[in-house]
């Protein structure tokens, strides 16, 4: 079998906040590589870096020191990000599942999916047409003309992850996406990443602390005080 081409790779990435006393080591030397249709948990203790480095990989915190690289080569290193357009990097290169859907309330369920691609330059009759598409592929086709509201919390997070997917991005991170759902929505919607990761080659990186979607996991990587503490 090919080796899968690594999409994320983090080494020694290095993350302080605060000065003097007061600094707090968020990230302390961390490595990790996630590969193409490989789905990665990242748990951990409140304030043992998951969130921290979720936004370091979204390119959205810059680290203090290491090697960030997305893809074919490094976006962070020598301490300065290597493309000067973060905003188009991440609406290219990168999709983001929150645990809240945080979809727009004036915008049905297709807008919400097409404004991700009409922001990025598509037009908006292909976008609406790529947005429907999704939203078949996710298996919510029926409410793509429902307003948020009328969504249910599962429905609500498929609409969020065809938004993610949207500009078909090599990179999905989510941060505890399941974390509102209950068990069996909750299970579904990590099948529907692992459908993702291998049908279209993406690279999947989840915090969580859901234990009943562990089994979902190609890995799971603990943090702990920073530093990853264990990989199963």
């Amino acid at each position: 079998m090919a080796e899968r081409r690594t999409l994320i790779g983090l080494s020694g990435i290095t993350k302080r906040f605060g000065e003097g006393e007061q600094a707090v080591r968020a990230l302390d030397g961390v490595s990790l590589s996630v590969a193409a249709g490989e789905v990665v948990g990242l748990r951990g203790p409140s304030g043992s870096g998951k969130s921290t480095l979720l936004n370091v990989v979204a390119c959205i915190t810059a680290p203090d020191a290491g090697i960030l690289a997305l893809g074919d080569g490094p976006v962070w290193e020598g301490g300065h990000y290597t493309d000067p357009d973060l905003r188009a990097l991440r609406r290219t290169r990168i999709g983001f599942i929150f645990q809240f859907h945080n979809l727009l309330p004036f915008l049905d369920a297709t807008d919400n999916v097409a404004l991700a691609m009409t922001l990025a330059g598509k037009e908006l009759g292909a976008a609406r047409a790529r947005a429907k598409a999704l939203l078949a592929f996710l298996g919510v086709e029926k409410r793509a003309g429902a307003m948020p509201a009328r969504l249910s919390g599962g429905e609500a997070q498929r609409v969020a992850i065809a938004r993610a997917l949207a500009n078909d991005p090599p990179i999905i991170l989510a941060d505890e996406p399941t974390a509102a759902l209950d068990s069996e929505r909750a299970r579904s919607v990590l099948d529907l990443l692992r459908r993702v990761a291998a049908e279209r080659e993406a690279a999947v990186l989840v915090v969580t602390h859901d234990e009943k979607i562990f089994d979902r996991f190609d890995r799971m990587v603990t943090l702990r005080d920073g530093r990853i503490d264990a990989v199963a």
